[in-house]
C-alpha cells in the first residue's frame, strides 16, 4: 500500500481494529533499518501488521480497504513513492484467508481493466515464510504523533464488488 504511515493510519481507524504496527516484511536481510530498506537493497516492503476482531471486522471488508486504498496496479511505487519497498504486497496466515485474498485480487481486476488499468502486480505470499520486522520506534502511528504528516494515497478510485 506504499508509505507504511499513511496505511496504518487507514487501518487503525477502523472499528474492530485492535491494533497496528509499522514493519518490513518481503526482504533477505536480517533486522533491516529504515535506512537500509530505503537503498531498495533489501528487498523489504513497507508493511503494516493489523490484529483486529473478527466479530466486529471481517477479513473482506479489510481486503476492501486494503483494494481501494491503493493502486496495485504500481509495481514498485505508490503515487510519488517510488522503489522496491512501496510495492503492494499481502501476506496471508491461512488458507482460507489466501483464497479470499486471491478471490477479491480477481474481482478487482475485473473492474479495473475494465476502466483500462493494467494488470495487478500485488505480491501474495505466505506470512510464515517471511519475517515481520517491526519497524523503528518514531515510524509506529507515525500519523497520530504527527497529524499534518506525509501520507500518499495513491488509489483507482474504483470500488471492490461483493464477492460470493
Amino acid at each position: 500500500m506504499g508509505c507504511f504511515w499513511g496505511a496504518e493510519e487507514i487501518y487503525w481507524r477502523l472499528p474492530g481494529v485492535l491494533s497496528t504496527s509499522a514493519g518490513y516484511m518481503g526482504g533477505i536481510s536480517p533486522n533491516p533499518t529504515y535506512e537500509e530498506v530505503c537503498t531498495g537493497r533489501t528487498g523489504h516492503t513497507e508493511a503494516i501488521s493489523v490484529t483486529y476482531d473478527p466479530a466486529v471486522l471481517s477479513t473482506y471488508e479489510l481486503l476492501k480497504v486494503f483494494w481501494e486504498n491503493h493502486d496495485p496496479t504500481q509495481g514498485y511505487q505508490q503515487g510519488n513513492d517510488v522503489g522496491t519497498q512501496y510495492r503492494s504486497a499481502i501476506f496471508y496466515t491461512n488458507d482460507e484467508q489466501r483464497d479470499l485474498i486471491e478471490r477479491t485480487r480477481d474481482a478487482y481486476a475485473k473492474v479495473i481493466s475494465d476502466r483500462g488499468y493494467p494488470a495487478i502486480t500485488t505480491q501474495i505470499g505466505p506470512a510464515a515464510e517471511q519475517i515481520y520486522f517491526l519497524a523503528e520506534d518514531y515510524h509506529q502511528q507515525y500519523l497520530y504523533k504527527i497529524p499534518n504528516g506525509y501520507r500518499c494515497h495513491a488509489n483507482t478510485g474504483l470500488a471492490l464488488p461483493a464477492i460470493s
